[in-house]
């Protein structure tokens, strides 16, 4: 997997800024949407996890939160180089991976009500981006199995939408090995299985740094498994300092916890470079 070109990541941004939100075709192969279906199928019997038990997480779908701590299979799923490049210019490097879920429709699953992932707080809109969701297609998206249902254009209205409200919305269709990435202020809603067979996908959703995680993934995952993550993914969790400042354990950083290098914080990076700035050359 490598990083996108600069003339595909443009494009992508000015796609996402003006509409709320980017479809991704074909990013992830054949392959790898092979192994991460089997890897669900096999944590979903393994663990017995079964419907939802709330009509907006939805009575026919089977929602696995916490993945990372699941299978090996999923670390990769937030470190994807297309996605992952996207929401680094649109947030910034240090941002954070906020939750990561999987959405299998069952036959049957009735459309969710219409929403925007951060209504709860009450900050004025329109607003830069605070969090990102990428939906990974695991099987085709398509109207009839329950593709999510967008408004576009929305991210940019001054209120969010009333929860629940009937408006017209459009299906995000799209195949499998695509990743539809938009706005946490997108208006949208989970469509309708009428299909009879599942419709399988996964959540990776991103938050700024200095935003609260959904996902508690520094409590959820054993130290034991999170130290065996690639560097990049311990930091998504949560495992270091958001500008050198915010997170740290009495003056370090947290990512000593999984016995990593840990880096300066932002006093202390101060201090050296005034100390280098006053040393003879």
């Amino acid at each position: 997997m490598t990083a996108p070109r600069k003339e595909q990541l443009d494009e992508w941004m000015q796609r996402f800024e003006r509409d709320g939100f980017v479809v991704l075709e074909n990013v992830i192969a054949p392959s790898e949407v092979e192994r991460l279906k089997t890897a669900l199928l096999s944590v979903e019997e393994h663990h017995g996890f079964g419907y939802a038990k709330t009509s907006f997480e939805g009575f026919k779908t089977v929602r696995i939160n916490n993945l990372l701590a699941y299978d090996e299979a999923f670390w990769s799923v937030p470190l994807q180089p297309s996605v992952l490049a996207l929401c680094e210019s649109l947030l910034d490097k240090e941002l954070l991976l906020s939750s990561l879920c999987s959405l299998t429709l069952g036959p049957g699953q009735t459309a969710q009500p219409l929403h925007e992932d951060t209504q709860q707080l009450k900050l004025p809109r329109p607003r830069p981006p605070m969090a990102l969701n990428a939906m990974w297609a695991l099987s085709d998206f398509t109207e009839s199995n329950g593709a999510t249902r967008i408004v576009p254009g929305s991210h940019q209205y001054d209120h969010a939408p009333a929860y629940g409200a009937e408006v017209d919305t459009v299906p995000a269709t799209m195949p499998a090995g695509s990743v539809m990435l938009f706005d946490s202020a997108l208006w949208h809603m989970g469509g309708a299985n009428t299909t009879d067979e599942r419709r399988y996908a996964l959540s990776c959703y991103y938050c700024a740094g200095w935003m609260r995680q959904q996902e508690n993934l520094q409590l959820g995952i054993p130290r034991d498994v999170a130290a065996r993550f690639p560097r990049r993914l311990q930091e998504l969790c949560g495992y270091g300092i958001y500008k050198g400042q915010y997170g740290h354990i009495e003056n370090r950083d947290p990512i000593e916890l999984l016995g990593q290098e840990g880096k300066p914080t932002v006093w202390a990076a101060t201090d050296l470079k005034m100390q280098q700035r006053q040393t003879p050359k």
